[in-house]
């Protein structure tokens, strides 16, 4: 049986196609103004103290529905409001009920750096993210073979857009650092069995070269766990569910950070 990461990738391949027909790769090309200047996403992981970014997601594979009508202007403005640094919207449909509207709405509704997450594995879709406003894209290394993975990281690069390189084990910390990673994104969960397990950002630290970003993405849910990973020498986190099952995300944030 294939994995839930081998699924969805082959999923991404297949719709693919139709976008490009829909929008051919020139007319996204016509569409890109310029980008902003400097790094703002990098840029806002490597202030004073641990980074935020934090997510606007609607559903995920292993919880089901999390927020199904979460309207993303109000999520991503309260997001700024509370400290938050910088902006994660999954744009992946069928698991996590988003889209490149949702990306284009939170670009419109906040100045905080923009990440966009999905399953990247072409060019056009890079396309498409810094159309729609993205100043990242996340590049999973188990969903790229080497040659790949660094041509994508060069196209994100000549776009203006920074890479948030997501690892799970030694092996792809060695293939991030190999392919020139700036930002590495050490994911708590499992892409293939979904679980989470927060001491993989611990046993997989020592591994980051110095000077290297790194962000603890998955499993944290409480100032105790923010505070752990901060002493661990952790520069940022990615945190998704815990903010969006809150009622009030503000006071999420702000317990979250401490």
């Amino acid at each position: 049986m294939p994995t839930f990461l081998e699924t969805v990738v082959e999923r991404t391949q297949a719709s693919l196609e139709a976008r490009k027909r829909e929008v051919p790769a020139a007319e996204l090309e016509s569409r890109l103004g310029p980008a902003r200047r400097g790094r703002p996403f990098s840029e806002a992981l490597i202030a004073e103290g641990i980074s935020l970014i934090a997510e606007m997601k609607r559903a995920s594979p292993s919880r089901g529905p999390i927020r199904p009508g979460a309207s993303v202007t109000e999520v991503v403005q309260a997001y700024q409001q509370a400290g938050a640094r910088a902006v994660s919207v999954l744009t992946e449909g069928n698991w996590f009920g988003g889209s490149l509207d949702d990306l284009v709405e939170a670009r419109g509704a906040c100045e905080l750096p923009l990440l966009r997450k999905d399953f990247v594995v072409d060019e056009y879709q890079l396309l498409e993210a810094r159309a729609a406003g993205a100043d990242a894209t996340l590049l999973i290394v188990a969903a790229l073979d080497q040659d790949r993975l660094h041509h994508l990281m060069g196209v994100a690069s000549d776009l203006g857009m920074d890479c948030l390189v997501e690892v799970h084990d030694e092996d792809e910390v060695r293939r991030a650092v190999d392919a020139g990673a700036e930002v590495i994104g050490i994911n708590n969960r499992n892409l293939h069995s979904l679980e989470v397990d927060l001491g993989t950002t611990f046993e997989l630290l020592a591994d980051v070269p110095a000077g290297t970003v790194v962000v603890a993405e998955s499993g944290i849910t409480r100032a105790e766990d923010v505070e752990h990973l901060e002493k661990a020498g952790v520069d940022a986190i990615l945190v998704g569910e815990a903010l969006m099952r809150a009622d009030d995300p503000v006071r999420a944030v702000r317990e979250l950070l401490g």
